[in-house]
């Protein structure tokens, strides 16, 4: 996959469907739900609200780790699993919005982090 930030050619998702509130599923269970999404053509993401699963945090999925929408069930599936998206750099929205190089990093480490 060439660009984290875009969503693969095989997901069926128009960037123009909203997809907050869609269940997130990591490839070993829930994570959260969508809270907002980027259709930004250069920095597709999801913001996710992870609730207790990580203490009420806010991650950010670049849309490269989307493998799949189920629109009529209302889920999202990323090719990560949970301790990967754990282990991830946290994103904070009201520190880190616009912040290029906290981007950066995140599309290093979830570049690096295929599985």
């Amino acid at each position: 996959m060439s660009n984290i930030w875009g969503y693969r050619p095989t997901v069926a998702h128009a960037t123009d469907n909203a997809l907050t509130g869609y269940k997130v599923e990591a490839t070993d269970g829930s994570i959260g739900k969508v809270d907002r999404h980027s259709g930004d053509v250069r920095a597709q993401y999801l913001v996710v609200d992870t609730g207790p699963w990580i203490f009420g945090a806010q991650v950010l999925l670049p849309a490269g780790t989307v493998v799949g929408v189920d629109e009529e069930n209302e889920k999202v599936f990323v090719d990560r699993t949970k301790e990967q998206i754990r282990n991830a750099p946290q994103w904070d929205r009201e520190k880190h919005i616009g912040d290029a190089n906290l981007l950066d990093e995140i599309g290093r480490y979830y570049g690096s982090t295929r599985i």
